[in-house]
């Protein structure tokens, strides 16, 4: 069990556990190949994914607008079939949260920004409900960090007291919103490290 501080751990998805779902280097690759103007793809990207990360889109409204407004000589599916290969996962971090979890007997969440369609497959394909307690995606809550909503949530969800809670992000500014709100927040940067911190937190 654990040494009584740390009561839960809320990690990040992509970057933590798994690649990004959908990030720059993986519309430069589908603007590749399947021949599309990538400035064009990403200027329509950055206009409209916010509102399907918050679920208020489906994937299949999204790649209208930012690939298929006009006719393509490839379907929907093939696209989605590429952007859901992008996910591949990081062994040793899956490994590193499934131990801690198990040797501490503590709460884990995942806090994350992420569209439905991609969040489930990615739930699904890497079996994440065999550890994962709960799932406080931006799809589900249509909230997205780094509003502070997305976090009060998961503590609230929790039911745990922030200060007995480890908050794992690739990403400085989410980081620092946690850690605003009283998590032990970590940046992540690679598995050493993380495990290091973890294990100087006595987990």
């Amino acid at each position: 069990m654990s040494n009584g501080e740390i009561k839960a751990i809320f990690t990040d998805v992509g970057g933590v556990l798994l690649t990004n779902g959908w990030d720059s280097a993986s519309r430069k690759r589908a603007a590749q190949q399947f021949h599309l103007d990538l400035a064009d793809v990403e200027a329509r990207h950055h206009l409209t994914f916010d509102t399907y990360e918050i679920g208020k889109l489906s994937l299949d409204t999204y790649l209208d607008r930012i690939v298929f407004y006009q006719p393509r000589d490839f379907s929907k599916d093939d696209f989605k079939a590429f952007m859901f290969e992008q996910s591949q996962p990081y062994p040793e971090m899956i490994e590193l949260i499934q131990q801690t979890k198990k040797r501490n007997g503590i709460k884990l969440a995942v806090v994350s920004n992420e569209g439905r369609e991609l969040t489930e497959y990615r739930i699904r394909k890497f079996g994440l409900t065999d550890f994962v307690d709960f799932f406080v995606s931006s799809c589900f809550v249509h909230f997205r960090k780094p509003d502070t909503d997305i976090f009060r949530m998961a503590i609230d969800m929790a039911q745990i007291h922030p200060e007995k809670t480890v908050y794992l992000d690739d990403r400085p500014l989410f980081v620092e919103v946690a850690h605003g709100l009283g998590l032990r927040a970590v940046h992540h940067t690679s598995y050493e490290e993380t495990r290091a911190t973890l294990t100087g937190m006595g987990l």
